[in-house]
């Protein structure tokens, strides 16, 4: 299986700058992604190829995520402190959130409806109840956070640090925090998780994809990729890791049996986001220099 280009959905201009976060609401296939550019969240049908909103107020736009169950999308603003909470379904703003200096990593966990809002300045993680629009918990963390998921199986929030390389885990219950787990290689960035939680798939600034046991706390196996990743996202269907890295501009397929790169594509200089609609079998890479979104499907 290969991804094939599919379509371009022109976003609106900017001057520099460029795009961070998306995430796809599966229920209807729309696609959202912070527009750091513009201080805006950009809602695009992807089923239909098209930009239909822009949601504004979210300068220095950071962390996506889809709270699918829920019906919700979060925002991160960097140059607010604030969270925003959109409907999916309507692409409307519910409601904003104080949280902090700088929130960047966001993750959402189904079980217990609790937000993780991972800090770049005051190197906090913040759990917030979205509903009553209320931080929970503060926890002070050993480094700069990366990116961050919930794990069912350890039913705790993985959350990457940059340096000392590794990661920590996050009890969604009481905010209780876990030692750091080392990581073998430089920058850990992007990360997600097999379907069941069980290990996470870590893309690090060294140019590996490193695969860790969460039970055990142990690599089982790496990945060289082309370059210094960003955004990664898994296909668990296909058992595919998409990487994007901005520079030079690609993408790589990495194939989770075999551990290595079993596709690249080419796309363009800063082009670090990705949105993947699992539904759907739909990539999106967010391209800053001809402000577009490329949409590829697997074929």
């Amino acid at each position: 299986m290969v991804l094939r280009l599919e379509r371009h959905v022109p976003l609106p201009q900017h001057q520099s700058g460029g795009f961070d976060h998306g995430d796809v609401y599966e229920a209807n296939g729309w696609v959202y992604v912070a527009h750091t550019a513009m201080g805006t969240v950009e809602v695009l049908d992807g089923v239909k190829g098209q930009h239909i909103k822009t949601i504004q107020g979210c300068p220095e736009g950071s962390g996506v995520v889809c709270a699918q169950s829920d019906g919700l999308v979060f925002a991160a603003s960097r140059g607010t402190g604030k969270i925003l909470v959109i409907h999916a379904a309507k692409g409307t703003l519910k409601k904003t959130i104080q949280v902090g200096s700088k929130p960047n990593g966001v993750s959402w966990d189904d079980d217990h409806g609790v937000l993780l809002v991972a800090d770049v300045a005051d190197l906090n993680a913040r759990l917030v109840d979205s509903e009553r629009g209320e931080v929970l918990k503060v926890t002070r963390l050993p480094g700069r956070p990366r990116w961050c998921k919930y794990s069912p199986f350890l039913d705790r929030f993985v959350i990457l640090i940059r340096e000392p390389a590794g990661y920590v885990t996050l009890s969604p219950r009481n905010g209780e925090l876990s030692q750091l787990v080392p990581v073998r290689a430089q920058g850990p960035h992007g990360v997600d998780l097999s379907a069941d939680g069980r290990e996470a798939y870590i893309a690090c600034d060294g140019g590996v994809v490193v695969a860790m046991d969460l039970e055990r706390d142990t690599e089982t196996c790496r990945a060289k990729i082309p370059g210094e990743p960003d955004v990664t996202w898994l296909n668990a269907r296909r058992k595919i890791l998409y990487c994007a890295m901005a520079k030079p501009g690609l993408i790589a397929s990495i194939d989770l049996v075999e551990m290595r790169v079993v596709q690249e594509i080419k796309t363009e200089e800063g082009a670090g986001t990705l949105a993947f609609d699992q539904s759907r079998q739909r990539l999106y890479s967010f391209l800053p220099k001809s402000c577009r979104a490329a949409a590829y499907i697997e074929s």
